[in-house]
């Protein structure tokens, strides 16, 4: 397997990644069934990825969506999110970061953005 292929995985996160998926948020859920879900490249969700879960990722495009609700603005969380974007850049993964808010009141660029980035990445 090439090393493109191989993303690290800490299995031990499995529960919660299955967690985090049956307990969405009203704007995780509203992009995954209304946009991502039958988008082309396929995407994923809650995908672990070394010791962190993203959102929404595609492999294809090495994509990772991430939507932020008003507790990324803490400090801490704001310090883990830097250092889980920095581990995905290496890996050469782009993140794309969305509050909550950008989900709600335009969902339609939003949409645009992540088909642009996906039309990017090949």
């Amino acid at each position: 397997m090439s090393e493109k292929n191989f993303l690290p995985r800490n299995k031990n996160l499995r529960v919660a990644s299955r967690a985090l998926r049956t307990g969405a948020t009203k704007q995780e859920n509203h992009l995954w069934h209304d946009f991502l879900k039958y988008l082309s490249p396929r995407f994923s969700r809650q995908r672990i990825i070394g010791n962190f879960m993203v959102d929404f990722y595609c492999h294809k495009a090495s994509l990772a969506i991430e939507l932020d609700g008003a507790q990324h603005c803490e400090p801490e969380a704001m310090e883990y999110d830097n250092a889980r974007t920095e581990y995905l850049n290496g890996l050469g993964i782009k993140v794309l970061r969305f509050a909550n808010k950008e989900i709600d009141e335009n969902f339609s660029s939003v949409c645009e953005c992540i088909t642009q980035a996906i039309k990017a990445s090949f």
